[in-house]
């Protein structure tokens, strides 16, 4: 048993030698959701605050992004989670994939899906009020309309 303990150990120490890449992919204004949809800013604080570490090019690495495996996990989620949906490169979506985009957004608001039971645990401020989550959602579906009928016309 010892020696399994003395293995995991170093084990343990050898892969803290291998850190993630914590570099943002750099941001502009204008492909920003935030920004080009001129979101108000009590909406632009909720989606900050519980969006945007995952779903951003504005992630806000913690203090336990530098202990392996952890790291190596967040550093998957947040790649999914930009891959899913980047409100820093909103504007680079077709306005029919940005309403999809959309539409899922507050699916997954209103189901509770989002954000993440796991990123509430490490982050108290981003979990939603029941008033907050419907005012995402209809902030949301707004924009979505807006999306919808410009794209029509």
């Amino acid at each position: 048993m010892k020696k399994i303990l003395i293995v995991l150990l170093v084990a343990f120490i050898i892969i803290q030698f291998f850190p993630i890449d914590k570099t943002n992919p750099a941001t502009n204004d204008g492909m920003d959701f935030l920004k080009i949809k001129n979101t108000p800013e009590p909406i632009a604080n909720i989606i900050k605050n519980s969006c945007y570490d995952c779903h951003s090019n504005e992630t806000e690495y913690p203090f336990y992004s530098n202990i392996q495996p952890v790291a190596w996990l967040l550093k998957n989620h947040i790649d999914e989670g930009r891959k899913e949906l980047n409100f820093s490169t909103f504007a680079t979506y077709e306005p029919k994939r940005q309403a999809h985009k959309l539409e899922e957004a507050t699916e997954y608001v209103e189901q509770k899906k989002m954000p993440l039971e796991s990123y509430i645990l490490g982050h108290q401020d981003a979990k939603l009020t029941d008033e907050q989550r419907k005012q995402l959602a209809d902030y949301f579906r707004k924009v979505q309309k807006e999306i919808d009928t410009s794209n029509t016309l």
